[in-house]
């Protein structure tokens, strides 16, 4: 519900049963998926694959208090850089990163699959140090 292009079952269970994915997910008191962050990590980098927030938990505070979570938690194991690509017109997203002191370091032109059929580019965006 979150993306025009969803990962499948059978991708996020090969992610999860991979090396290094990092996870951190928020319940409903009814214990309903209510957003998730999950990055990949390799030595003393990793890189956000996901974050998304279910459209009626939005627009309050529930993206950054994944993300902060997600902060401390690589931090915790070590991780000094931290990378995401996100979607150039998703305003919303690049608000919260810039929030959190990611810069903009590369743009991958046509990256993203949009519903209309569009190819957005991806801004690649890095913050380090995480703690």
């Amino acid at each position: 519900m979150c993306f025009a292009h969803p990962w499948c079952a059978e991708e996020f269970a090969a992610l999860l049963n991979g090396i290094g994915p990092i996870g951190e997910a928020a319940l409903t008191p009814a214990g309903a998926f209510s957003g998730f962050v999950l990055s990949r990590r390799a030595a003393d980098e990793a890189e956000i694959l996901s974050l998304a927030v279910a459209p009626q938990h939005r627009r309050a505070g529930l993206g950054s208090a994944l993300l902060s979570r997600h902060l401390a938690s690589l931090a915790a194991l070590g991780v000094t850089a931290l990378f995401l690509e996100v979607e150039d017109g998703n305003k919303a997203a690049h608000a919260l990163y810039r929030r959190f002191q990611f810069a903009v370091v590369g743009e991958r032109k046509a990256y993203y699959r949009g519903p209309d059929g569009t190819r957005p580019s991806a801004l690649v965006m890095r913050r380090s140090p995480l703690a």
